[in-house]
């Protein structure tokens, strides 16, 4: 893939997450990632989403995190960015302060698997990573912030595969996959399940979690070799 196909497509791809609803102002920001290439693009920093151009997106190299042949400054989550591709190898990142998921954020509190809907895409709660500290916060905090998310999905045994989200506490939501429309498609079904935990616990917050081997059904009909959920590729 070219560089200038690259800046096209996550040029179209924050484009697509503005029409999402998920953000508002210059909030958030998408990348994509050519690993063969060892470069990801990303949103510039603090332009808005309806003033964008593919010219606009910023590549960074993988290997240093310097910036590559643009004069634009990139979005403050870059570092963030590049320690999720260092870490998950995926192809796409997408950070939001979605009003749902970013309310679980600040208040600390994962949003819990209670049934089907969430188990399609998520196989286990969606954890919240720990608060950072003083001086994570003032020495590298973007970078602080790649590095608690996947200390986050280490501490739930959770692999980047069957996790493709964490909150970020006080902060909010990062989500993945292997393109950066695949990781707005994760953000926009992060959004929803917030909304139904957050209904949920309304109006039934004792109610008992669901099964285990129900949640692993819906998981893996979907997800790894033995999936059998839609079409296959031709």
């Amino acid at each position: 893939m070219s560089a200038r196909e690259l800046r096209e497509i996550v040029y179209e791809a924050n484009r697509a997450l503005a029409q999402t609803g998920l953000v508002m102002g210059t909030f958030g920001n998408v990348s994509q990632a050519d690993h063969a290439a060892g470069v990801f693009v990303i949103k510039p920093s603090g332009v808005r989403y309806d003033a964008l151009t593919p010219a606009d997106m910023v590549p960074i190299s993988i290997e240093t995190g310097n910036v590559i042949d643009s004069q634009r400054r990139p979005s403050s989550d870059t570092p963030t960015h590049l320690e999720l591709y260092r870490a998950f190898g995926c192809g796409g990142i997408v950070h939001t302060h979605s009003e749902y998921a970013t309310v679980f954020a600040q208040a600390r509190a994962p949003i819990r698997c209670m049934g089907t809907t969430h188990a399609d895409y998520f196989r286990a709660d969606v954890p919240v990573t720990r608060p950072l500290t003083r001086e994570e916060v003032e020495r590298d905090y973007e970078r602080n912030t790649g590095l608690v998310i996947v200390e986050a999905l280490r501490r739930e045994g959770l692999s980047c595969h069957d996790m493709a989200a964490v909150l970020v506490a006080n902060h909010g939501p990062f989500t993945w996959g292997d393109t950066a429309m695949a990781a707005i498609e994760h953000a926009e079904v992060l959004e929803y399940l917030a909304r139904v935990e957050w209904r949920v616990r309304a109006l039934a917050a004792d109610v008992p979690r669901p099964d285990a081997f129900l949640i692993e059904k819906h998981y893996f009909r979907k997800h790894g070799p033995q999936a059998y959920y839609g079409q296959k590729e031709q």
